[in-house]
């Protein structure tokens, strides 16, 4: 009898669940379909998040079968949030609950519960945010957790950004950072630690040193254009004949590449305090560090090997170093400062790194010319290439131009417009 009786009652909760969604779609607007989807996991590329989001029933989202899991959507505009539809496929979550941000970093909880029942849930909620996420906890079944439709209701919100007439269609914004200081530092690698460090060349925020903080950063002057991006780069300093030489442009493309169109389209912005170390100091030799490459301006990039190239007169010596941009959405820093990032696999980020970030490619051009013998990096041969990134762009100003440029697909200046 008290079996039967649960039954009823979950019957009729069901029921009132559906109809409340009726309602709440009828007054209020669906913000969430077609948004950039992103979640911890997914079970294979078959069901990647945007499957959530694309008002289709006959499509899923579906995860790794692990707890916990997640589930966010990028309204693309701060919104007043009324209500959230769970459209759970059989798979389910038994605890869940659903958060609100406005920059994806700091999380306020719109609803829990640890009595999931599946099915069609409508979750009446009072919020204002930008992102929503959905949070499972413990799984119904022994598979993963899998929506058919996460719904998000309310006003306000973004539209996809017109494309200008005469857009250029290339996912990118940049800032040209001049050499700033030179120190044997290394915030991220040897924090609070002076002096520990090879010596590194160093752009962006101003005075960054061992003891640099996300913080300090923000409260830094930059030289860079635009000053506003406060974020400290740095790499091994260049010496020929044991002279320093520094590059007379420092230049750091945010890119939107190397992963297909639509999950370009769901790229996130780099979360403040993200650090990001890319290529191997270490290195012992060229085959160590294929993601470095040294080339000759004006020359046609003759060289494309991690080792220094014997550049012609008229040219300079060119650096490029392309970083990870496939993110954990969990850590902004991991222990071998690397762990925390991948790169793409056949177009898409990796499973265990679901986030798709913009990409950056440093590009180093040094007044240098001639036999490669004379040169060497404070880390060694042109093979130990590297360099670090700890990101300290505004959170708005980061939002905008992934909102503008990378995700529509327009290349925009160091103003983050077209």
């Amino acid at each position: 009898m008290r079996r039967l009786f649960a039954g009823a009652v979950a019957a009729v909760l069901a029921t009132y669940l559906i109809i409340t969604a009726t309602s709440a779609s009828a007054a209020d607007t669906l913000l969430s379909q077609g948004k950039p989807a992103t979640a911890s996991s997914v079970e294979s590329a078959a069901f990647p998040a945007s499957n959530a989001v694309d008002g289709n029933l006959g499509t899923r989202w579906s995860s790794a079968f692990s707890d916990p899991q997640w589930l966010q959507v990028d309204l693309g505009a701060s919104a007043t949030i009324t209500s959230i539809v769970l459209d759970w496929e059989s798979a389910y979550a038994r605890s869940f609950s659903v958060k609100a941000s406005a920059n994806a970093q700091s999380w306020t909880t719109l609803y829990s519960t640890a009595a999931g029942t599946g099915g069609k849930q409508t979750v009446n909620v009072n919020g204002t945010a930008r992102y929503v996420r959905l949070e499972t906890g413990a799984r119904a079944t022994q598979w993963g957790v899998s929506l058919n439709e996460f719904q998000v209701y309310g006003t306000g919100g973004g539209t996809t950004p017109t494309i200008p007439p005469g857009a250029v269609r290339v996912a990118e914004f940049l800032a040209d950072c001049p050499f700033s200081h030179r120190l044997p530092d290394d915030p991220i690698i040897f924090p609070n630690l002076p002096g520990a460090s090879h010596m590194h060349s160093f752009f962006g925020a101003a005075g960054t040193n061992a003891y640099s903080t996300v913080d300090t950063l923000l409260n830094a002057n930059s030289n860079c254009n635009p000053s506003i991006d406060k974020s400290s780069y740095w790499i091994p300093t260049l010496y020929r004949d044991n002279v320093p030489v520094e590059p007379v442009t420092g230049i750091f493309y945010y890119l939107g590449e190397g992963v297909r169109d639509d999950l370009i389209a769901q790229t996130q912005p780099l979360p403040l305090g993200l650090r990001i170390v890319a290529g191997n100091a270490k290195a012992t030799g060229p085959a160590d560090n294929t993601i470095s490459r040294w080339s000759c301006l004006h020359a046609g990039h003759v060289g494309s090997s991690p080792d220094f190239v014997n550049c012609p007169a008229g040219s300079m010596l060119e650096s490029y170093l392309d970083f990870p941009h496939c993110w954990d959405g969990r850590n902004l820093d991991s222990t071998d400062h690397k762990s925390h990032m991948a790169y793409p696999v056949n177009n898409a980020c990796p499973a265990s790194h679901p986030v798709v970030v913009p990409k950056l490619r440093q590009v180093m051009r040094y007044p240098v010319t001639g036999d490669p013998a004379r040169l060497r990096l404070a880390s060694g041969g042109g093979f130990t290439m590297h360099g670090d990134f700890f990101n300290a762009w505004p959170v708005e100003e980061m939002a905008r131009r992934v909102n503008d440029c990378i995700r529509p697909i327009i290349k925009c200046g160091t103003d983050g417009r077209p």
